[in-house]
């Protein structure tokens, strides 16, 4: 039995390094490997807590499909779709919202954080949390859960999202029966979490970013602007707490990571090692960066391969929630909606 993948990158903007390092290096490789089944989506309706712009949306939605697939996606062994074209994704979303203790939720990562934000700024504690960033866990375990995905595949800091999805199946299954299965995050100790280019976690939140397929003179100065400290040319410096190296690495070979550490510890200048950088990261991206311009220049093809991905999901997801829907009791016209055309 095939190991079952999920990961979803959120459509609010261009798809860039840290995406590219964290989720879709990683799931091209997984796309692969033929003991694996993958699935892989666009989190455009996670977007919406994020981005109130339709065009930001829409137009991210395109733009990380593309970057999918002129990194290679293997299509004969992964299924790609946006989330929102997968309906059962929130009818499910309600019904473990139905059964999710609000404690729970109170102990998520980003609701606390907005919390302990509003607190520290004499606001009241819950100011401009809407019930999306409060209850996105629960949407977040609808995605893992209907697609019964046993492995997923996140960095350290998103564990907790894939712990709390397996709660709520955990507690539904205690409830109707045993329906989902209990998934499992996969962590990669070599997937790095890379910085922006202030020094923090790359986000599109910080808008530190380095857009993956920025054209040769952006990506250059993109890569100038990464922070450094002011130690001289000659003067050893620590890769290991360098986001250039920390970049670097994500792109380079074994030998081409020893050989740059090296010229770190003997004291490589910060303008010659962001050159370095410029030109490892430019020469990787150049055919792939030629293929998504081409790619997103043909929007209906794009929306033609969601489509087919959304019929290939909804084989899985009908059935599925057609289960759940008859084990809490929800069952007038069920079988008309499960035989209906997708």
């Amino acid at each position: 039995m095939k190991e079952i993948l999920l990961t979803g990158i959120t459509s609010t903007g261009d798809p860039h390094i840290g995406n590219y390092a964290g989720a879709i290096r990683p799931g091209i490789e997984a796309s692969n490997d033929n003991s694996k089944q993958s699935f892989f989506f666009v989190a455009d309706l996670h977007a919406l807590i994020k981005c109130q712009s339709p065009e930001m949306v829409y137009a991210s939605s395109l733009s990380i499909t593309c970057a999918w697939l002129a990194l290679g996606l293997n299509q004969n062994n992964a299924i790609f779709y946006r989330q929102s074209d997968v309906p059962e994704i929130s009818e499910l979303s309600w019904i473990l919202n139905c059964v999710t203790a609000k404690g729970l939720m109170n102990r998520a990562h980003a609701y606390k954080a907005a919390v302990d934000h509003n607190t520290l700024n004499n606001h009241d504690p819950d100011y401009a949390v809407t019930m999306g960033l409060y209850s996105y866990p629960v949407l977040m375990a609808a995605d893992i859960l209907i697609m019964k995905a046993n492995k997923v595949p996140v960095g350290k800091d998103q564990i907790q999202h894939v712990e709390m999805a397996r709660d709520i199946a955990a507690r539904f299954n205690h409830m109707y029966g045993e329906l989902f299965v209990l998934p499992e995050a996969s962590i990669n100790e070599n997937t790095p979490i890379l910085n922006g280019l202030d020094g923090r976690k790359m986000s599109k939140s910080y808008n530190n970013t380095i857009p993956l397929f920025l054209e040769e003179k952006a990506l250059k100065k993109a890569i100038n602007k990464i922070k450094t400290n002011l130690q001289e040319p000659g003067e050893p410096k620590d890769p290991d707490t360098s986001t250039i190296f920390q970049i670097f690495q994500t792109f380079a070979s074994e030998q081409q990571t020893r050989d740059m550490r090296d010229q770190f510890l003997n004291g490589i200048g910060w303008g010659d090692a962001k050159k370095a950088l410029f030109e490892l990261v430019n020469n990787t991206l150049k055919e792939p960066r030629e293929k998504y311009n081409e790619l997103l220049s043909n929007p209906s093809d794009i929306e033609d391969f969601l489509y087919e991905g959304s019929v290939k999901a909804r084989e899985i997801t009908i059935p599925l929630l057609h289960e759940v829907k008859q084990a809490i009791g929800i069952r007038k016209s069920v079988n008309k909606i499960v035989n209906a055309t997708v």
